[in-house]
């Protein structure tokens, strides 16, 4: 087989992997059969996506209501412009943030610019820490709101690659 792959191949290869690695001891190379593909192949394609900064790491989504993590918050802040990178940065380099990022305000019924998503076991230690982060960075006069999860409907990696008859990854 060649070791480039073709574009097709390529979406493909998107496709499946935004379903996730397979669960094999070798799973580029079970990625590469899927395809039609060598694995030399998958992995240079990989590393083009990686140099091209289409993604920064190959991660893991973990089902954090399962391993126990059930009051999850997403911290809402309205910050200034001008602040908004500084601040962003500050919150997202916090270990503790698991998402932090910046979204337009829909005035006058939504004012908040940054988000933030913060896991936890019990909502009390969830909304202590977060009064914490915030008075550690000199936020707690910034309005904000705290927004508890109630029910999880989907959680997954992204999604990018159009589908292509016969490529589905779970089919």
């Amino acid at each position: 087989m060649q070791a480039g792959l073709t574009p097709r191949q390529a979406t493909a290869l998107r496709r499946h992997l935004e379903a996730g690695l397979p669960h094999v001891s070798r799973p580029y190379q079970a990625l590469a059969e899927r395809i039609n593909a060598d694995e030399q192949g998958v992995l240079e394609q990989m590393r083009q996506w990686h140099e091209q900064g289409l993604f920064r790491r190959v991660g893991l989504v973990l089902n954090h209501r399962a391993l126990g993590f059930t009051a999850n918050a997403m911290l809402v802040l309205d910050v200034p412009d001008a602040l908004i990178d500084e601040v962003g940065q500050r919150l997202g380099g916090t270990p503790d943030v698991s998402l932090c990022y910046q979204r337009p305000r829909r005035l006058p019924q939504w004012r908040y610019n940054l988000f933030c998503m913060v896991h936890g076991r019990q909502r009390e230690r969830v909304e202590a820490h977060i009064q914490t982060l915030l008075a550690e960075h000199l936020l707690s006069d910034l309005p904000h709101q705290l927004l508890f999860s109630t029910h999880a409907f989907k959680q997954c990696g992204g999604r990018f690659a159009p589908t292509i008859p016969g490529t589905h990854p779970h089919g």
